[in-house]
């Protein structure tokens, strides 16, 4: 058997022509993928997808794509089906039938004693919705927990949060590129970029496994992560960008 040979590394980044190192996957200017398709048909269709939009969810949305697919052919087949299958009429011959009245029940000889009347119970609801005493928030008044803070000055993201944030730089895992990371997210902190920390890519649907990201705030929408990536990218972070981050 013959092997393919392994792809060139790339020098550019063919989305916005920034250079690129040898050991990087992803463009640190603009987060495209920088590494060739591997051979198959889903890493094709993930390069093809990178290679036109910045966001990335992951492998897992080609075969959640089929499936939806086939549900969606098989629902339009049962439809089909049915509306064939409906097309025979069934007639059912009905008569006219007269109910009777139902006779009303025997009088009961009470012996001259009154009936005695069934009393009434009622309920009082006004006290069915008390809560015990606590800390507990009803469900329009509960809030986002912020992102709990570890030694160092550093945070983690919120556990089993979506959101927004901005990627200050990424760096393999193996190789002293944690502790790499974790220099860089203190210097981060230390220039005044709110809610500075270490993601494992490893744990995060959208990021790409074995990676040390340093991370910056945790935003609801894409606009404001932007917003704060041109901000770091004014205290000397140029290569920090908006990135979706999905558990």
């Amino acid at each position: 058997m013959t092997q393919t040979a392994p792809a060139p590394p790339v020098e550019q980044c063919p989305r916005c022509g920034a250079d690129a190192g040898p050991d990087r996957e992803y463009c640190l200017d603009c987060g495209a993928r920088l590494a060739v398709a591997e051979p198959g048909v889903v890493p094709q269709l993930a390069a093809a997808w990178q290679r036109r939009l910045s966001w990335y969810p992951g492998d897992w949305i080609w075969p959640a794509a089929l499936g939806l697919v086939l549900a969606i052919a098989g629902a339009a087949f049962a439809i089909l089906y049915s509306h064939h299958g409906g097309s025979h009429s069934t007639l059912v011959a009905t008569t006219n039938v007269q109910s009777t009245p139902a006779a009303p029940p025997p009088a009961t000889d009470t012996g001259g004693a009154p009936p005695v009347p069934t009393p009434t119970v009622k309920i009082d609801a006004s006290q069915a919705n008390l809560q015990p005493p606590g800390n507990a928030t009803t469900a329009a008044g509960a809030t986002t927990p912020a992102a709990p803070k570890p030694s160092g000055g550093l945070v983690q993201w919120p556990v089993g949060q979506n959101g927004y944030t901005v990627v200050i730089e990424s760096l393999p895992s193996g190789g002293g590129g944690q502790a790499a990371a974790l220099r860089k997210a203190r210097a981060a902190a230390a220039a005044g970029l709110p809610q500075v920390g270490v993601l494992d890519s490893g744990r995060f649907s959208s990021l790409h496994p074995g990676y040390a990201v340093v991370f910056s705030g945790v935003y609801t929408t894409f606009a404001k992560a932007q917003s704060a990536a041109d901000a770091a990218a004014a205290k000397g972070f140029r290569s920090a960008y908006a990135r979706q981050i999905t558990t």
